[in-house]
């Protein structure tokens, strides 16, 4: 089976403050297994579908896009530099490469971490965005797992 967990908190569980705008906004530590043997590259995005209001979503926010990960990768540091090597950043929708964590403005927010295994290293010219990315894996991912991390501002 294709998951992605991390030791910091467990799926659905609130988020360490450590990594969110609140804390140290570093990356939490990611492990990954399972990945199936046709795989050529993992792609990883992380994004908030209840922003700015979960009462009332308006957008999906990114936080983080990795892409042409190589498949036997089996983890990612907590405030990971170094990525795997060939590992490529697509823009954040702060219009960066990089991670960006929780800030919510309001109310307690779910964070998606999605894991892709694809078919294909994709080779994408530029920093795409997560449309990009998306549009580029259509009919190349062979499996998926999310963890999905939760978080609320502590202070006001």
């Amino acid at each position: 089976m294709f998951t992605i967990a991390s030791p910091a908190f467990a799926d659905h569980q609130e988020m360490p403050a450590l990594y969110t705008g609140e804390g140290r906004d570093i990356s939490p530590p990611l492990s990954f297994s399972g990945a199936p043997a046709a795989a050529k590259s993992l792609a990883l995005i992380v994004d908030d579908p209840d922003a700015p209001d979960p009462a009332a979503p308006q957008r999906v926010w990114v936080h983080w896009v990795l892409f042409d990960m190589p498949p036997a990768t089996a983890e990612l540091a907590e405030g990971v530099k170094n990525l795997p090597s060939g590992t490529r950043e697509g823009l954040n929708d702060w219009g960066r490469t990089g991670y960006g964590g929780p800030m919510p403005p309001i109310g307690r927010h779910r964070y998606f971490f999605k894991l892709y295994a694809l078919d294909a290293v994709l080779n994408l010219s530029g920093t795409p965005t997560k449309a990009a990315l998306e549009t580029a894996m259509k009919g190349h991912i062979l499996a998926e797992a999310t963890l999905v991390g939760t978080y609320q501002l502590k202070k006001k």
